[in-house]
């Protein structure tokens, strides 16, 4: 009898309950550690930001579909993990113990790290629901008194395409309410160029994004360090393509949301063998940590180096389709240990990402992820809105069903016409 252990429920962590669920034998047991019984689906925040979505429209509570399931649900979530001792403690002092674990945290937020930044600071959010209901209120007060928007991420960041997203899905909002022409906007981001997407491009999104920008009247610095921001004002570096400074600006802005850096979260920081020196869990191809063979992480918490050098830090994302590949990896492997077999699936991370403009979109497929590829591929259209809606309704469905089926290999091969997108490869047994 084992005992598995996943840690976290959000987008990652709770279809790695449901697969894994389905890999065990039946004298095992499965839990899963999370703050709290509600899963949010982070994607559709930027609906949420603009009062498009509402908390309640994109938010499942658990509890009662983990119990049908046989699922236990620690509510308390974790303070510490030891992987020395198999155990993890929990936020109210108490332990739970484990055979295996899978470690699906997603990020903890560095806000910290440029002051004045976040909900605390002077900009806003659409990282986490509470923030993005926040953030409503703020787009509220931008549309009765418009003034200059500033919308990206700093330094350090390794998800891009959300701060695309909301930047045109504000034009958007605010053409709609008839203010957009009092609303001067900026982007500002790490990237060398726009479109870069810490993938160094896929297709033509550096095209696209960049006419796409154009057309909505978006200026933007690329290569842009953000080194602190004040009430009303963002300080900003721009640096040259060898990292020297270039010029200066102090940015004004009405209304501000940039998304922060990325790290590992509190209870596997600085954990020697398990994390790297920004917390995030290494793995081998197997998704299984080296030094700690009986853990395994998947998602946005997974240490991946970035695809190349650029003047600035700009991170590699995670994308849907990505964390879909590692959690049925994971699931095929820890199934496998638990019968007494080697793991031989390894993930095949493809990138499948749709950026919603709020009234079109733009689609990529990258396979591999990380350049040279096999499939390159980017395209513009309304049908991405229209999917991306769909991706929202089918998603919450499998989450409130406890269904574990892929969405993006669907997507791609009916929609895109890739034939030979996978989320996993199996190894041949030695």
């Amino acid at each position: 009898m084992s005992h598995v252990v996943v840690l976290g429920a959000g987008l990652g962590g709770t279809i790695m309950a449901y697969e894994v669920r389905e890999k065990l034998r039946h004298e095992d047991s499965l839990t899963v550690v999370n703050l709290g019984t509600s899963f949010s689906f982070v994607p559709s925040n930027p609906w949420v930001a603009v009062g498009w979505r509402k908390r309640d429209d994109i938010t499942v509570d658990l509890a009662a579909t983990f119990k049908r399931l046989n699922i236990a649900l620690k509510p308390e979530g974790a303070k510490k993990v030891y992987p020395k001792e198999n155990r993890i403690e929990l936020n109210d002092d108490t332990f739970v113990d484990y055979d295996y674990l899978i470690i699906a945290t997603g990020p903890d937020l560095a806000f910290d790290e440029v002051p004045g930044l976040g909900p605390a600071g002077y900009t806003q959010s659409i990282c986490h629901i509470d923030h993005a209901t926040a953030t409503k209120a703020k787009v509220d007060e931008l549309v009765r008194n418009p003034g200059p928007v500033i919308v990206g991420a700093v330094q350090g960041a390794s998800c891009y395409g959300p701060a695309y997203e909301f930047a045109f899905i504000l034009d958007t909002a605010l053409r709609r309410a008839k203010v957009r022409d009092r609303v001067p906007m900026t982007f500002v981001t790490p990237e060398p160029y726009i479109g870069h997407l810490g993938l160094d491009g896929v297709g033509d999104t550096k095209g696209l994004l960049e006419s796409a920008m154009r057309d909505r009247h978006i200026k933007w610095f690329t290569n842009a360090k953000v080194t602190s921001v004040d009430a009303g004002t963002m300080h900003v570096e721009e640096v040259n393509e060898d990292g020297a400074l270039k010029a200066k600006h102090d940015l004004p802005f009405a209304f501000s949301m940039m998304l922060p850096a990325f790290r590992g979260v509190a209870a596997v920081k600085d954990i020697e063998g398990l994390v790297n020196p920004r917390g995030f869990v290494t793995i081998d191809k197997h998704q299984r940590n080296q030094v700690y063979p009986n853990i395994f992480s998947i998602g946005v918490c997974v240490a991946i180096p970035p695809v190349g050098k650029t003047p600035l830090p700009v991170g590699v994302p995670k994308t849907g389709f990505m964390i879909e590949s590692m959690v049925t990896a994971t699931a095929e492997n820890i199934g496998a240990l638990l019968r007494g077999e080697e793991p031989r699936a390894v993930a095949t991370w493809n990138a499948v990402c749709l950026a919603d403009f709020g009234d079109e979109g733009i689609a990529f497929v990258a396979q591999p992820q990380i350049p040279p590829r096999n499939v390159n591929w980017s395209s513009q259209g309304k049908w991405v809105h229209a999917a991306k809606v769909g991706f929202e309704k089918y998603f919450l469905h499998k989450i409130r069903q406890g269904k574990s089926e892929t969405f993006y290999e669907g997507l791609a091969l009916d929609l895109l016409g890739i034939k030979k997108l996978k989320a996993i490869h199996t190894e041949p047994a030695e």
